[in-house]
């Protein structure tokens, strides 16, 4: 199942990233040729916004997200372990807020247009509570993650004591 969600999250991404290249080429060449593309803008905005989510929760996932453990990395596995947890917990009430406050915003603003594209501006604003929700159940699955790891490598947001899976240089 991981891996079908981790695919899926690439393909997504991708998919989202090449159609917001393609926009934006498309209105630098038809405007070049006098037909701009008055809406293409505003719908590569759009689908930023979603690739933004999209790319966070993947980061989330593989714990890809910057950090700075000046402090904590001199702590043993429970007590970094602990903090983290205690950070997962107020990371998800912060989610749960910003979810809340993201869908009345977009309660506000669906009746709005986007630009001159013609659509809903709640297109736009649902991003912010589905990337909340979506970045809530990945911290709670890396936390069954980090309690189900039996050689204590994997926590909440890091890998302790530099036991990070080796990456490709390119």
């Amino acid at each position: 199942m991981n891996r079908f969600v981790d695919r899926l999250e690439f393909i997504a991404g991708a998919a989202l990233l090449l159609v917001i290249v393609g926009l934006v080429f498309a209105a630098a060449v038809m405007r070049f040729f006098g037909w701009p593309l008055i809406w293409s803008v505003d719908m590569a905005q759009l689908l930023f916004i979603w690739l933004c989510f999209v790319g966070a929760t993947r980061a989330m996932r593989e714990r890809a997200h910057l950090g700075v453990d000046l402090v904590v990395r001199y702590f043993g596995r429970r007590i970094r372990f602990a903090i983290e947890l205690g950070l997962a917990a107020l990371f998800i009430v912060f989610m749960a807020v910003l979810a809340w406050e993201g869908y009345q915003l977009t309660m506000l603003n669906k009746e709005r247009i986007f630009g001159d594209s013609g659509i809903s501006y709640g297109f736009v604003t649902i991003a912010v509570p589905a990337g909340c929700i979506l970045l809530s159940a990945v911290i709670v699955a890396n936390v069954v993650q980090a309690v189900r790891d039996p050689h204590g490598r994997m926590l909440v947001f890091s890998r302790t004591n530099g036991d990070a899976e080796p990456r490709q240089e390119l």
